[in-house]
């Protein structure tokens, strides 16, 4: 099975110079884009979208670094995160997708447990896998130099003779990826909002398989499903730079493909001050969402984040903590009419 993992990044070439030495250690081979893989064997090609990058990344690929083989994909100028992964998708020969950030390391075995995942079910699914943070990096503009963020002079000044334990060097990531691992935090993001999201994500699609709103625990990398059935969906929805990723699984369910835990495949997001997105702050890609999927389970998805924020405004009693409750709540909206 030849595998193709999709990188999409934008002005990030000191965190990718990382990434793709994550890659480059993975449990299976990284083979020339395109190349036939024999019966019961396992690959992977390497695919970068570069996103209208205008820092050093073209440079960066230039220089294949680690002697990777890769395939790269310019758009420019920039289209998005869902135009990108769809490029990226467009190129791959695979048969199984592996989506990526270029801002997050692969842990060891990401590619072979995605791989031997699909190779292994008895029906396609989408697979997600195992989020951590490195909160230590949020502060650097170069994880690895410890060169801080503008604006975070400061915080770094303070990290005094801390500061070398709080950086992610090529050879560790090469050579010592356990000391990285060791050091790493559950959740996309550093804090306590991000974990427990995770946390009740991961339960969610471990313990409770068939639940018809675990669509929403799918995400945007460290994700995987079958080149096939990417393609059936249509990919990613264009309109949407947030939350695509929740909006392609949805609509995978509905074919029949539903999400799934993909155990074992970890990831390490080199966190960073700039760049996050709040899906409460702007609510342009949830009224495109809700238009494209008027459900009751949609409607209730952002209420359920608030009410795991501990909002104010969400009576105690009210609130939604489990995926289980927000499907049982929307059953029953659905049963009252």
């Amino acid at each position: 099975m030849l595998a193709s993992v999709i990188i999409k990044t934008k002005d990030e070439a000191k965190r990718l110079r990382l990434v793709l030495a994550s890659l480059s250690r993975q449990t299976v081979p990284i083979v020339a884009p395109g190349s036939r893989v024999g019966s019961g064997d396992l690959a992977a090609e390497l695919i970068v979208v570069d996103d209208g990058s205008v820092d050093e990344t073209p440079t960066l690929l230039d220089a294949r670094p680690e002697g990777l083989p890769l395939a790269r994909v310019r758009l420019d100028p920039n289209r998005g995160r869902s135009a990108a992964a769809n490029a990226g998708a467009a190129a791959a020969c695979g048969e199984v997708l592996i989506f990526l950030d270029g801002d997050t390391l692969a842990g060891p075995e990401m590619v072979e447990e995605h791989a031997r995942a699909h190779g292994r079910a008895a029906r396609p699914f989408f697979g997600r896998g195992e989020h951590f943070n490195l909160r230590c990096t949020r502060f650097f503009d170069d994880p690895e130099t410890g060169t801080p963020r503008a604006g975070a002079e400061a915080q770094v000044r303070r990290m005094g003779a801390e500061l070398a334990g709080n950086l992610v060097t090529r050879e560790q990531v090469i050579e010592r990826f356990d000391e990285v691992a060791r050091r790493a935090h559950a959740g996309l993001y550093p804090g306590v909002g991000p974990r427990t999201l995770f946390e009740v994500e991961w339960d969610a699609l471990v313990n409770h398989p068939g639940l018809p709103v675990l669509w929403m625990a799918a995400s945007g990398h460290n994700s995987s499903l079958r080149r096939s059935d990417f393609e059936a969906a249509g990919g990613f929805d264009e309109r949407l730079s947030i939350n695509e990723h929740r909006e392609l699984a949805l609509r995978l369910q509905e074919s029949g493909v539903p999400v799934g835990p993909v155990p074992g495949a970890r990831t390490y997001h080199l966190t960073h001050r700039d760049g996050w997105r709040d899906p409460l702050a702007d609510d342009s890609w949830e009224r495109l969402f809700l238009a494209a999927h008027p459900r009751r389970d949609v409607e209730l998805m952002t209420f359920f984040w608030r009410s795991l924020a501990a909002d104010a405004s969400i009576p105690e009693r009210a609130r939604l903590r489990t995926l289980p409750e927000l499907a049982a709540a929307a059953a029953a909206s659905d049963a009252t009419g």
